[in-house]
């Protein structure tokens, strides 16, 4: 069921035409759907196992998934991704990729759910318009925010996918201020420091394998979530780093959490001083 919409349910028309066209084995398939009065439905193929939120993170009443098969879930997002952005007519843009939104059938096969912030551009629209930030905190793609850096483009879920795949691979919150070192406050951050100095990550009782894995995802992931839209590569190419061998990925510049942590000359100061993080307003889905 949706939320009750303050866009004259526009968001509503707009999911049911976006997903009324999808056809993959990694986007949720809509049954149908049901409007009466203010209600409004959308129905889709039942996923037994829920959303990926419930899997990720070590906390009381989590079910840990295995290495691998946290890596094949990552895998399959990301290819409901690319199949977003190049396989159909249009080019769908989802804007709210995160844990909540990917639900996982009884084979734990991923499938990108929730289109309600979802924009269709033709394909060779490199560059889209937007009037407000879309998105969750935490996975929004700084040039929604920081315009100064580049344009909205399909690199928004890229980063997104990002964050969410550091978040798979190192089973928690990028962002945790209770840890105990405050060097681990940003994990994208420590994650990039310890690989760059030949140390494994000491994540649980993984084995050389499960290393291996973990490192490829938080590579790719260090990719994806770039300050710079430019420096990202597109999900094809995410695809490629996650498929194939760890010892051909090599570390991208270290990533940061707002442009103000960034070197000076990297990138130009923020067009707009009085606009901070802080006072983001997101358009949120009403879900």
């Amino acid at each position: 069921m949706l939320g009750k919409s303050k866009a004259n349910g526009q968001d509503f028309i707009n999911e049911v035409a976006t997903i009324g066209r999808i056809h993959h084995v990694n986007v949720v398939q809509l049954v149908g759907y049901c409007v009466e009065g203010s209600n409004r439905g959308l129905v889709y193929d039942f996923m037994p196992n829920g959303s990926l939120d419930k899997y990720i993170y070590s906390k009381e009443g989590s079910v840990p998934l295995s290495c691998k098969k946290m890596y094949e879930v990552a895998l399959g997002v990301a290819r409901g991704i690319e199949y977003l952005h190049q396989g159909c007519d249009m080019q769908i843009l989802h804007f709210d990729i995160k844990p909540h939104n990917i639900l996982l059938d009884e084979n734990f096969v991923p499938k990108l759910s929730d289109f309600g912030l979802a924009k269709l551009y033709p394909t060779d629209n490199s560059i889209v318009n937007l009037t407000a930030a879309r998105g969750t905190m935490g996975y929004i793609a700084p040039e929604l925010f920081y315009k100064n850096i580049g344009g909205v483009s399909y690199k928004a879920d890229v980063y997104s996918f990002g964050m969410l795949l550091m978040e798979m691979g190192s089973r928690r919150k990028n962002f945790n201020a209770l840890v105990e070192h405050s060097s681990q406050v940003y994990f994208p951050s420590w994650a990039h420091d310890q690989y760059s100095e030949g140390k494994d990550l000491e994540i649980g009782d993984d084995t050389e394998e499960e290393k291996k894995i973990i490192k490829k995802m938080i590579i790719a992931a260090s990719w994806c979530i770039q300050m710079k839209p430019s420096d990202r590569p597109s999900m094809n190419k995410v695809i490629n780093m996650l498929e194939g061998d760890v010892e051909n990925l090599r570390m991208p510049n270290k990533p940061f959490l707002s442009v103000e942590e960034m070197p000076v000359g990297h990138v130009q100061e923020n067009s707009n001083p009085n606009c901070s993080n802080k006072e983001l307003t997101c358009t949120l889905s009403g879900r």
